[in-house]
Parts: C-alpha cells; structure tokens; sequence
C-alpha cells in the first residue's frame, strides 16, 4: 500500500488555524501546465492567493486538489491548484506557516460544471483605478 501524503492534511490544518486566530490564510503556489490560475496574475512561475472566507466561494481542500472560485479583476474565475504544487500555506498578519517542496502533479479533475472550457486567452488584469457606472 502506497504512503499517504501528509501535505493536504497540513494544509488543512494550518488553513483551521488561520480561520480560528482571525488571520487571513495565503496560498503560495508553484505554477504549471495542471494549475488552473489566471495567467496574467502568474509572477515568476509562481502566484499568491488569498484563500480566506470572504476572498473565495465553494473552497475544498482535498487530498489531491485545492478547487474554489474567485474574483481577479472583477471577473469569477474557477482555480484548481494540486496539492503538489503548493509552495507555501501561511497567515498574511505574521508570516507564520509551513513551506513545501512542489512536485509533479497528477492529471486534473473533470469540470464539475456543465459549461465547456473557455478557449479564450487568460485576460490581464486592468491598469488603473476601478471604476463604477450607474446603469438606470
């Protein structure tokens, strides 16, 4: 029987403490061809995500993958991360946290939607100051 990985349940239990002392929990991953991420937030092969409560919608971490929705640039975008590919898990406030080696992944999960993926380019995120119009 193959060794199960402790890296999600760390994970797990470091994102609990986070929640539990007020603190917001950051996702530092490593990115490759399996993560779902917008592209144009992507920094030195790597992107950091705020994964609190009130910064995402529907979050499982499993054993395998870290799936959820977003917002970047006011656009929802669907993120799944593999486990294997998390660098890092810590609070924004003090630093304090795990930091992990990112290995290879394994092949993604299916859509749990019914739409098909987009074939459009990752979008980048706009210049300047968001601006509101009032629509009457």
């Amino acid at each position: 029987m193959a060794e199960i990985s402790t890296k999600p349940y760390l994970i797990r239990a470091l994102y609990e403490w986070c929640v539990d002392s007020g603190f917001t929990p950051q996702l530092l991953v490593a990115v490759d061809a399996q993560t779902r991420v917008p592209m144009g937030y992507v920094r030195d092969g790597q992107i950091l995500l705020n994964i609190g409560a009130a910064a995402v919608r529907d979050l499982t971490l499993d054993n395998e993958w870290i799936q959820f929705s977003a917002r970047f640039g006011g656009v929802s975008q669907e993120i799944a991360i593999p486990v294997d590919r998390v660098a890092a898990i810590f609070a924004r406030e003090n630093g304090q946290g795990l930091h992990f080696e990112p290995t290879d992944t394994p092949e993604p999960p299916e859509p749990t939607d019914q739409e098909p993926p987009s074939s459009e380019a990752p979008r980048t995120p706009p210049k300047g100051r968001p601006a509101l119009k009032v629509v009457k």
